[in-house]
């Protein structure tokens, strides 16, 4: 430096400098703690103004988890045939243009079924499907004359030829019925009342046989079902009560998949409250007639003030028509009334052969009523 320029930083410090120190470790420490070399150490902070508060910054929520990752599921055996079975071909068709077209070119030509065909088809699985239990089925009506008797021969005969059997008719009339009168014949003339008489035999399960119910049931021939008779003897005065409905009701049900039960007129008998009770579903049958349909109808009423719950899912009504001709509207009115009371309302026509009140030749029946009872007996299957 030349001789008269002071010396900037040999001199003493003047005013308006800032005071340099010499550069100590501690000031190494600080400036790698990231400190101001040279600064003061940091002393209490007080708080900040109130002109200098952050507004509070409301909490991020946590982000959820990500869903977890989804197991894949191979396809197992039973998964494969339940699929073939479900994707299999209907066929080939019998009914209409479309069997006749298949039975004239030999097979050549083989369409597919119909519409109708396919819903019969339907039909006819629903009605074989199995049940995980044995099941009961009451056909009900306080009014004579209601067509319960003929539709549990129906729905009896129906059930018997397409699941192959396991199905019994049981008369379960407090006093006489007719359901004996209107089955086939037998060599026997044993009743319920004859069985009470001697269900003791069968308390022992593994000794007593269902070939032992021969003596008291009646069967119905290439109809695949058995009937149970109410009692027939003039001479008998009783009437079956609540306990005695529940000892053959168990019985029945050790040896039957199906019971199909026609019941009496009088919905204050034990008998007709203990069928009720131990149904799992109901069948309010009616004809087109003014006052059988109100009957049934009653019935529901007071079913419902007795404290029976979900009627309308436990239970179907079937129309049966009384003549040839009947009143239109009326039975567009029980139609609608009933499809508000109960889950489905079935249709059957008028057949001469249900009418005459003798035992029923089913091969004489109409395709329609074979076709109308196929229907709602699906319906019932499906519905337990």
């Amino acid at each position: 430096m030349s001789q008269g320029t002071p010396d900037p930083f040999s001199g003493p410090f003047q005013e308006g400098h800032t005071a340099v120190r010499p550069f100590t470790p501690a000031d190494l420490g600080a400036y790698a703690a990231g400190q101001a070399v040279g600064a003061p150490p940091p002393g209490p902070v007080g708080p900040p103004s109130a002109a200098h508060v952050a507004p509070p910054v409301p909490p991020v929520p946590p982000e959820p988890d990500p869903p977890a990752a989804e197991v894949r599921r191979f396809m197992t055996a039973t998964d494969f045939l339940e699929r073939r079975a479900e994707t299999a071909e209907q066929g080939p068709a019998t009914w209409g243009w479309q069997g006749f077209l298949r039975r004239i070119t030999g097979g050549l030509v083989s369409p597919a079924m119909g519409r109708a065909e396919r819903a019969y088809v339907h039909d006819r699985a629903s009605i074989q499907r199995d049940f995980d239990g044995p099941r009961t089925i009451a056909f009900i009506n306080p009014k004579g004359g209601a067509a319960k008797t003929t539709g549990v021969l129906m729905a009896g005969y129906t059930f018997g030829t397409v699941r192959g059997g396991g199905v019994i008719a049981w008369d379960d009339n407090e006093t006489r019925g007719t359901l004996g009168i209107r089955g086939a014949r037998s060599s026997h003339r044993n009743t319920t009342r004859e069985l009470l008489t001697d269900i003791g035999r069968f308390s022992d399960i593994y000794q007593s046989r269902i070939g032992d119910l021969g003596a008291f049931v009646r069967s119905q021939g290439d109809a695949h079902f058995d009937v149970l008779a109410s009692d027939e003897r003039p001479d008998v005065t009783g009437q079956i009560h609540a306990d005695d409905f529940k000892a053959v009701h168990q019985l029945l049900e050790r040896y039957y998949k199906l019971l199909i039960l026609d019941t009496g007129n009088n919905l204050r008998a034990e008998n007709w409250l203990a069928a009720v009770e131990a149904a799992d579903l109901l069948v309010v049958t009616s004809t087109v007639r003014e006052d059988t349909g109100y009957s049934g109808l009653w019935m529901l009423d007071a079913l419902q003030d007795a404290g029976y719950q979900n009627l309308k899912y436990q239970s179907i009504t079937v129309l049966s028509d009384p003549s040839p001709q009947v009143d239109q509207a009326l039975a567009k009115d029980l139609v609608e009334v009933y499809q508000q009371r109960t889950r489905a309302v079935f249709r059957v026509p008028y057949d001469p052969a249900l009418v005459s009140g003798s035992v029923v030749n089913y091969h004489r029946l109409s395709k329609a009523t074979r076709r109308s009872w196929h229907r709602a007996c699906a319906a019932m299957a499906a519905a337990l």
